[in-house]
């Protein structure tokens, strides 16, 4: 498994797909939002998400469903930094969820090990620069916005090239901002500026090995791929178009589950999910197989 550059160590020795717990910190997320918005159910979630199988824990404050309101960086930080703070007081490895330089610096300097941006740098044109200035591993996510989804911006050729070309365009783009190459992960961004009969290619096993092994993001080399569909609007419909009649957050985390089972196989680098058990446990189950 390829990591990037600047991760801990105890993370970098694992060779199989990792799985990133999703905190949200925030009232208004689209299926856990006011549940840890308080200080100690937030530790506390996230601590049992490690004792699920969590290998980090992405702690984010600030909603990016559809429609979601901007929250400032004071609001922002008061929600996110002493839960960080503590998480890291636990030996949780914390990745931050922000758009916001000052946030993501905060959060960096109390010990979390990863900067993971919805916005791709768009959010604040400070980010890349502190980024860069903290050489930690960042997320640079395809979208078409600067925070929120945007169906609007869904528009495609072919989504599977598209997606890699624009993700090639910003990860270039970071590189000249002075994010060194091999800390950048990339994030197909599904369900961001992307209708549903745009997400299933991309997360089927032929998208994702396409994510995984297209050089064309990377330049020099692949670069590795995290993945979010966890609850995602997408999996209330079949790859075809049609609803799912059984949609609900339990047939969600099944299907988030299944599909890090062929993130796995495709050797995807990292989950974000909210059902980290049944993850963990499709991680386990792919790497038991491999080996024999």
């Amino acid at each position: 498994m390829k990591h990037p550059a600047g991760l801990p160590s105890a993370l970098v020795a694992l060779d199989r797909t990792l799985v990133m717990g999703i905190l949200n910190v925030t009232p208004d997320s689209f299926s856990d939002g006011g549940l840890y918005l308080d200080h100690d159910a937030a530790v506390e979630h996230g601590l049992e998400m490690v004792r699920a199988g969590a290998d980090l824990v992405d702690v984010g404050g600030e909603s990016t469903r559809p429609g979601a309101a901007p929250v400032d960086a004071v609001e922002e930080s008061r929600r996110v930094l002493g839960v960080v703070r503590d998480l890291v007081a636990e030996g949780v490895h914390v990745s931050i969820d922000t758009r916001h330089a000052e946030i993501a610096q905060m959060c960096i300097e109390v010990g979390a090990v990863l900067v993971n941006d919805v916005s791709a740098g768009r959010g604040d044109d400070r980010m890349w620069e502190t980024v860069a200035d903290l050489a930690v591993p960042y997320v640079v996510m395809h979208n078409r916005g600067t925070g929120s989804s945007r169906d609007d911006l869904a528009r495609y050729d072919d989504v599977r090239r598209d997606v890699v070309h624009e993700l090639a365009e910003r990860v270039a783009e970071a590189e000249q901002a002075g994010i060194e190459r091999a800390r950048l992960v990339v994030d197909p961004g599904i369900g961001f500026a992307k209708r549903a009969e745009h997400n299933w290619p991309l997360v089927d096993a032929d998208g994702l090995s396409t994510l995984v092994a297209a050089e064309g993001v990377a330049g020099q080399f692949p670069l590795p791929v995290l993945l979010g569909v966890s609850r995602k609007r997408f999996l209330a419909t079949r790859p075809g178009g049609s609803a799912r009649q059984d949609d609900d957050m339990h047939s969600r985390d099944a299907l988030t589950t299944a599909i890090t089972r062929t993130a796995a196989k495709a050797r995807v680098w990292c989950v974000r999910v909210h059902d980290v058990a049944g993850s963990a446990d499709a991680v386990t189950e792919v790497r038991s197989t491999d080996e024999h």
